[in-house]
């Protein structure tokens, strides 16, 4: 027993027989019969499709048009460009459910695999590696928040940054160091707050090993930790940046201390890792009572039923209780710092409920930009599989004869005593008779364990590695299989999800992808709204390739946000939210969104009730609901001959507009580059729209005189024209928009999206912003003689074009008045 390990035989049998067991555990979702539902549908299988059909079309998957109005795919974190999911995209232009799932499930086998090899390296044996991959794998939050696909991937990038660092500083190897910044840039390319968590973990393998170790350990690894820092910082420089520039310009740059701690484990929850299903979250007969739907046991936390599931199997439970507290084991030199990193992560969890994670949250950078602090049991479950499988190899290792009987007495009395703890937590929330059964079930499990730790010890014959592997493998699978098994968090028919399918035959989305389709070259490329249709709607956008105003994801552009009123998700009706510049579906910015369908589960009025008779026309009634038209909806890019200034913060404060016809003038914030006179203007400009496509835009136009350009998409930084082949410069127009300014005659526009030469310009105007003359006046546009007073539906006076109002009076420049139109043309249509 004592050489097995050490002769390196065994890891073969005990890798196979958790590759066997992985395929047991994930055919459920391995054969289709059941796909990772949630977020792993209407967000990331949404995400995956959209980049498959942007590589397979020749476009650049690095800007999206499809989803609120525009949006950096390159800088969100959680679009999977650069993940292994670029993989699956080039390899089909559409990956089933079926491939997504498997994908998602391969990183579990992956980081098992990690840590079998972490256990190799160090001779432990086999068998105690073969556990702590088994409960990596289905233990805690990896089986229970399989839907969280980005967590996922950071969770297994983790195991395997974690074994490549321990064998970097154990052989001081500059190609282990490589691998290592490497594998922990994949873990924090699509930044979350388990990347983070895990990042401190690697750094505090390297300072226990420096303490460990003195100054010999100190100078012997520097050299490899210098080869791992330059691969790391290599893989995620530039992606670090663009996430960054994007996450200040989005609605959540950080979380607040309050906000945060609402994502907190509740501590009743820790019963789950003796009882996984105490409160009912697996059982679908039982409604589920636990801490987040118990309002007298925790008020204002936000996780779901899945989130608080801590449960990783009664023998690893049982053997980090005994041996491992009840003769020291976990303070074993060798897991001494994954012990306390160990009790970190739980008290992490459980935020507000210890100081720990205020004082994280002050002190620890990066915590303040994520929520839930309950994303730490991600961790709580990695590192308790280390532990357990170290406790596991020290008891297949430890002397003949060695007795555990005093141990084993020891963790009954701590089992039995939880066990009343929760029966009497259960009485008093009226649940008892929910209780008892889950209750008997996980100690019979731990009877089972007991007599599993017995017969490790008292099989010591030459097939006793071979006797352990199959003995653990099987109480564990099972186990883990019953306890951790698909349920309705992790596990629901694909049918549920067929909207996300390109190929799907749903009604409504062929009634919307036949209204928005135009001829080439039409100037209109219209918007849909999907109104509530339910949690699976809002990315369809980005599955079908039409343009949707609203869309499903924590980070989005604050400015669109806060113009159009979005959430992180319209799952229902109930959820769209009017903003002052928004105020309705009849309203001045919905038609310059070029929001023309509008899809609702429910009659539109129960929605929007300012809506009258003819403001929207109905079109279609399918199963899934009703069919809008706004028949105002403006194209998607237009010729406007004049200008008028604005104070497009204030627009979006007071919800008014300067009295303007978008087919006349556009508004700016600041003068155009070539000088013109500020003004509406009836000049008629024919456009055409010749490309679209995700980065890049061409649009021809002919005009009798100069003037803009208008592309009603979001405007962004990192976005370029030119007209002729000659680089201009675009405006922010009409609040959110884009205008480029054209010369007379017939010209051609070309809007191109450049991540990398934005990106970096960002940064260097935010490192040297561009210096202020104080001295010099500021331009002022030409005072009017009148003010200029919207005269619509019983509206509150518009806003005066040029400086607000309060800027106005306090340089006592008096009211500004609007210039008569400049007569270019004289017919224009209509707006």
């Amino acid at each position: 027993m004592d050489a097995f390990p050490r002769k390196g035989a065994g890891y073969v049998l005990a890798a196979t027989a958790f590759v066997c067991v992985w395929a047991v555990l994930c055919w459920p979702w391995l054969s289709g019969a059941v796909t990772i539902p949630f977020d792993a549908k209407a967000h990331f299988q949404a995400q995956i499709q959209f980049l498959a059909q942007a590589l397979h079309s020749g476009q650049s998957p690095f800007w999206t048009h499809n989803v609120f109005g525009g949006s950096p795919q390159v800088a969100d974190p959680q679009s999977l460009i650069f993940s292994p999911a670029i993989i699956l995209a080039l390899l089909s232009p559409s990956p089933s459910f079926r491939a997504v799932d498997a994908y998602v499930l391969a990183h579990l086998l992956a980081g098992g695999l990690a840590l079998m090899m972490f256990f190799r390296d160090r001779n432990w044996h086999p068998v105690g590696g073969l556990m702590a991959a088994l409960v990596f794998a289905f233990g805690a939050s990896a089986a229970w928040r399989v839907q969280h696909v980005g967590q996922i991937a950071s969770l297994a990038f983790f195991a395997i940054a974690f074994w490549l660092t321990a064998r970097m500083l154990q052989r001081s190897s500059l190609l282990a160091g490589a691998f290592a910044g490497f594998s922990a840039g994949l873990m924090v390319l699509e930044p979350d707050q388990v990347a983070l968590l895990g990042c401190y973990i690697l750094v505090g393998m390297v300072v226990a090993h420096w303490v460990s170790g003195g100054w010999v350990a100190v100078w012997r690894s520097l050299p490899a930790i210098a080869a791992a820092s330059v691969a790391g910082i290599a893989t995620i420089a530039l992606p670090l940046l663009w996430t960054w520039l994007f996450a200040e310009a989005t609605t959540r740059p950080a979380i607040d201390l309050a906000e945060a701690g609402r994502g907190s484990l509740h501590p009743a929850s820790l019963l789950t890792a003796f009882f996984g299903d105490l409160f009912g979250a697996l059982d679908p007969k039982v409604d589920f009572w636990g801490p987040y739907n118990n309002p007298d046991w925790a008020k204002e936390l936000f996780l779901s039923q899945n989130m608080g599931q801590v449960y990783f199997g009664a023998l690893p439970l049982l053997l980090l209780i005994a041996p491992g507290l009840t003769r020291g084991w976990l303070w074993d030199r060798a897991v001494r710092p994954l012990t306390l990193l160990f009790a970190f992560m739980v008290l992490f969890a459980l935020g507000r409920y210890t100081p720990v994670f205020g004082l994280a949250y002050d002190y620890l950078p990066g915590v303040k930009v994520f929520r839930r602090p309950a994303d730490a049991t991600f961790l709580v479950g990695g590192l308790g599989a280390l532990l357990s499988g170290y406790v596991l190899h020290r008891i297949l290792t430890a002397e003949p004869g060695t007795s555990f009987r005093r141990d084993l007495l020891a963790a009954a009395a701590i089992l039995l005593a939880v066990a009343g703890l929760a029966l009497a937590l259960s009485q008093e929330a009226g649940h008892l008779r929910d209780a008892w059964k889950p209750v008997a079930l996980a100690l019979g499990w731990f009877a089972a364990a007991a007599v599993v730790f017995v017969l490790l010890r008292r099989w010591r014959g030459g097939m006793a590695p071979v006797a352990a592997a199959v003995l653990v493998t099987g109480v564990l699978a099972a186990d883990l299989g019953v306890n951790n098994g698909p349920n309705e968090s992790t596990a629901l028919p694909p049918q549920l999800y067929d909207v996300l399918r390109p190929e799907t035959h749903n009604e409504t989305i062929a009634v919307l992808k036949r209204l928005t389709a135009q001829p080439a070259g039409s100037p209109r490329r219209d918007r849909v709204e999907l109104l509530g249709m339910g949690f699976e709607w809002p990315n369809a956008a980005l599955v079908h390739g039409f343009d949707h105003t609203l869309g499903y994801n924590p980070l989005r552009l604050a400015d669109f946000s806060e113009a159009v009123g979005t959430r992180d998700g319209i799952a229902s009706p109930s959820e769209r939210k009017f903003t002052p510049l928004f105020p309705s579906y009849r309203c001045r910015l919905a038609n310059m969104l070029g929001l023309r369908y509008i899809a609702s589960p429910v009659p539109i009025e129960q929605v929007d009730r300012s809506l009258q008779d003819g403001d929207l026309k109905l079109v279609a009634r399918t199963k899934d609901g009703y069919v809008y038209e706004n028949p105002r909806a403006l194209p998607r890019v237009l010729f406007a001959g004049g200008w008028q200034l604005a104070d497009f913060e204030g627009m979006k404060q007071g919800g008014q507009w300067p009295e303007f016809d978008p087919r006349q003038a556009v508004l700016l914030e600041v003068e155009p580059p070539e000088a013109a006179p500020e003004g509406p203007s009836l000049v008629k400009g024919e456009v055409r729209l010749t490309r679209y496509e995700n980065t890049e835009i061409e649009v021809e136009v002919t005009a009798a005189a100069g003037g803009f350009v208008v592309l009603n998409d979001i405007w962004h930084p990192w976005w370029r024209a030119q007209v002729d082949g000659v680089e201009t410069e675009i405006l922010r127009a009409n609040v959110l928009f884009r205008a480029v300014q054209v010369p007379a005659g017939t010209h051609k526009v070309r809007f191109s999206f450049h991540a990398v030469e934005g990106a970096i310009a960002e940064m260097r105007e935010r490192v040297s912003p561009p210096a202020v003359e104080d001295d010099l006046p500021l331009p002022l546009p030409p005072l009017r003689d009148e003010p200029v007073i919207a005269q619509t539906d019983g509206l509150l006076p518009s806003m005066l074009a040029g400086p607000s109002p309060a800027v106005r009076d306090s340089l006592r420049l008096g009211p500004a008045t609007a210039a008569p139109p400049r007569e270019v043309v004289s017919s224009v249509q209509g707006y």
